[in-house]
């Protein structure tokens, strides 16, 4: 390497993935107990043991020793909403209830001059506070909530895919848009966003229950003359809501047959709950390519149901895993794959940590089309990465000194984890956040000047 090269180093315990687990087993991640991370230009240019990378990097390289926390790549959530992120904990309602009582109220304040951009830096602060480097974001039917999001997200560097909520019907005045204005303000927000930086935008009609034949042909349109945009949207969460659907489109047969009718069915699209699908659903996801994201914390607080990821898995239908922030009821990636492991449970079905920690790492990497760039420390991937100690907290601390291997440790990790154990996170190979509690036998980092 150039002696002359502006690069940084991260060293401590490395551990990413390759591939799936469930299909390869041990032979799907790579560990390293004691490895560093180059990055320059905020990619990651080379990985390895200490041994075998130390003696390349040039006299008085800057290295950061996190040694003996876990390195991973950062965590990324595939569906929340950023209007909902004072909606979070509403008592007591499922899910169209839940929109009227409390949801659809919030997001009509994102009218009110400031206060998008206010909900936009609280949800970045807290996504990179918990180590989510990328989630896909639904904005609300305001132009300027995608807007305020965008240009925060551009300002920290953050790979983030987010879209205008398109709803021109069963909501509030306030909050409906028309067809044509939702064509419209999309396409521009497209051409302003959309490939600019970092940021990814994708089309979002809510839900077919909040809009007309007229606007899921517009939402069809757009995805048709912006191929590389994701889809995003709803299905299957709520036996009320799957009714109401299917009443106002009696003609496609089902609910994954409505989206499939308007063109909106394809492998950039992210299709949020799928607890109730039928054997005709699961195909039309399996032939379009479309993916189901699982959202375990927001489906058990609102009663929806259990998603049952083997037969998905059995289909051959891709899966995301999300927070779906505000009905789902932490931040924390680590803290919805413990509920996912409960969910998976209570229907005979088993999830490893090393599955778990694959999910939302290059899993949900897969699934959103972008592995290439996020959710590996491979050399070319874009440095965003999350460290992590498994000890921060008492109680796992505790249960570690009976750990007898990193499968034990990962796995208490990810059933007890949350904010508290991420030490630190980076964002293109720069660290943006410092740790709030930092407890624990293993808890202070120590800094290198030298190679």
């Amino acid at each position: 390497m150039s002696q002359t090269s502006p690069l940084r180093a991260l060293r401590g315990r490395l551990l990413w993935f390759v591939a799936d687990p469930h299909d390869v087993g041990e032979a799907a991640h790579r560990y390293v107990a004691d490895g560093v991370l180059v990055i320059e230009g905020g990619v990651i240019r080379a990985v390895g043991p200490a041994e075998a990378i130390l003696p390349t990097l040039p006299a008085g390289a800057e290295i950061t020793d996190h040694r003996p926390h876990l390195i991973m790549p950062g965590f990324i959530d595939a569906h929340l909403h950023m209007p909902q992120t004072q909606v979070i904990a509403s008592y007591g309602a499922q899910l169209m209830d839940w929109l009227e009582r409390y949801t659809f109220v919030e997001e009509q304040r994102l009218a009110q001059q400031g206060h998008p951009e206010k909900l936009a830096t609280f949800l970045l602060d807290e996504l990179l506070s918990h180590g989510t480097t990328t989630a896909v974001i639904y904005c609300s039917v305001h132009p300027q909530s995608a807007e305020a999001l965008f240009a925060e997200s551009e300002r920290r560097n953050t790979r983030m895919i987010a879209g205008k909520v398109m709803m021109d019907r069963n909501a509030p005045e306030a909050l409906t848009d028309t067809a044509e204005s939702s064509y419209a303000d999309s396409k521009a927000l497209i051409e302003r966003w959309h490939g600019r930086g970092r940021q990814l935008y994708a089309i979002t009609p809510r839900f077919v229950v909040t809009s007309t034949p007229e606007q899921m042909e517009a939402a069809g349109r757009l995805a048709a003359e912006h191929p590389d945009c994701h889809v995003q949207t709803h299905i299957n969460e709520n036996r009320a809501e799957i009714a109401l659907a299917n009443e106002l489109y009696p003609e496609p047969g089902d609910y994954a047959g409505i989206y499939q009718h308007y063109g909106l069915l394809g492998p950039r699209s992210l299709l949020g709950h799928c607890i109730h699908m039928t054997e005709r659903e699961w195909r039309r996801f399996a032939e379009t390519g479309s993916v189901a994201v699982f959202c375990p914390t927001s489906n058990l607080f609102l009663g929806s149901g259990l998603f049952d990821w083997a037969r998905a898995r059995a289909e051959g239908v891709p899966v995301a895993v999300a927070t779906d922030i505000g009905g789902g009821t932490s931040y924390s990636m680590l803290r919805t794959m413990s509920e996912a492991y409960k969910v998976l449970q209570l229907q005979g079905q088993s999830l490893s940590a090393f599955a778990a920690l694959h999910a939302i790492t290059l899993g949900n990497a897969k699934a959103l089309k972008l592995d290439h760039l996020i959710g590996s420390l491979e050399p070319g991937h874009e440095a965003d990465i999350v460290v992590l100690d498994a000890s921060a907290q008492r109680a796992m601390a505790h249960r570690l000194e009976t750990a007898r291997d990193l499968g034990e440790e990962l796995f208490v990790l990810v059933t007890l984890g949350d904010e508290r154990n991420v030490v630190a996170t980076y964002v293109m190979g720069e660290r943006v956040n410092a740790p709030s509690f930092s407890g624990g036998a293993l808890g202070s980092d120590r800094r290198s000047a030298q190679a």
